[in-house]
């Protein structure tokens, strides 16, 4: 028997993108999908396209505190086998991605899976302009290589992590990643299951500098304490951070 799938998307004034991802899980070819909106207190339409919806939908809105509660509210609310967050300018890559992702857990028993995700950046979708790492816990410790719109969870396994971290703004999906492999490690699979769209109202694409702090924030929490390992990720921590002043720079000569 398939298993239930909660689709939790997170809107906040999100109407210009919100209804591209709607329909992209409109569109899956899945027989037993719920969706799950929890809304910060849209103005602009938003609340009312979620509202004309008809099937398996639940919404709320009102829900403050930042982006990690509203994730926490939502998986709460899920009465699914295996939660996914897809927010509300992210999109699924084709109608078979749950069928896809169902047969895979299915099949290898996996707790958790993730898959790859392509940027959506001016209505083109773009491949990662990088190998993506085969899955170990200590390659992820490096580094985030994991998409939250291409990742499923069982909620059991949420259940047993506590969720995601509300004191994490930008890199509660690493933090959560990681107590999650320390649990159970996930399948990958080497298919584009999402689409992220890169626009400057994103929250990590309008603020690379904090995202970054939070993500070596998170790496130092999970690392061992050893002499080797510290040094490596502050080392690691400041050739990203001189990468990302330069692109800045850049970016402001250009402006």
């Amino acid at each position: 028997m398939p298993f239930r799938i909660s689709i939790i998307t997170c809107t906040w004034n999100s109407e210009p993108y919100l209804q591209q991802t709607i329909e992209s899980v409109l569109a899956q070819d899945y027989p037993d999908i719920e969706q799950i909106f929890v809304d910060g207190g849209s103005t602009d339409g938003s609340l009312e396209r979620i509202q004309s919806l008809t099937g398996n939908v639940k919404y709320v809105t009102g829900i403050t505190g930042g982006i990690a509660r509203a994730m926490n509210v939502g998986i709460e609310m899920a009465t699914g086998d295996v939660i996914a967050h897809l927010h509300s300018d992210d999109y699924y890559a084709h109608p078979q991605v749950l069928k896809h992702v169902d047969q895979a857990m299915q099949t290898t028993g996996a707790e958790w899976l993730f898959g790859r995700c392509f940027s959506d950046i001016d209505s083109q979708r773009v491949p990662e302009g990088h190998p993506i790492p085969k899955y170990s816990y200590n390659r992820l410790l490096k580094g985030n290589f994991i998409p939250h719109p291409a990742t499923f969870v069982k909620k059991s396994l949420f259940a047993r992590t506590g969720g995601f971290d509300p004191s994490i703004r930008y890199a509660m999906d690493f933090d959560l990643w990681l107590r999650l492999g320390k649990l159970a490690d996930p399948v990958q699979l080497d298919e584009h299951l999402a689409v992220f769209r890169r626009h400057v109202g994103s929250l990590s694409t309008a603020n690379p500098m904090a995202t970054l702090d939070d993500d070596f924030a998170v790496r130092m929490k999970h690392t061992p304490k050893t002499p080797w390992s510290l040094a490596y990720h502050w080392a690691h921590y400041w050739v990203r951070r001189n990468r990302v002043l330069k692109a800045l720079k850049q970016q402001m000569g250009k402006a």
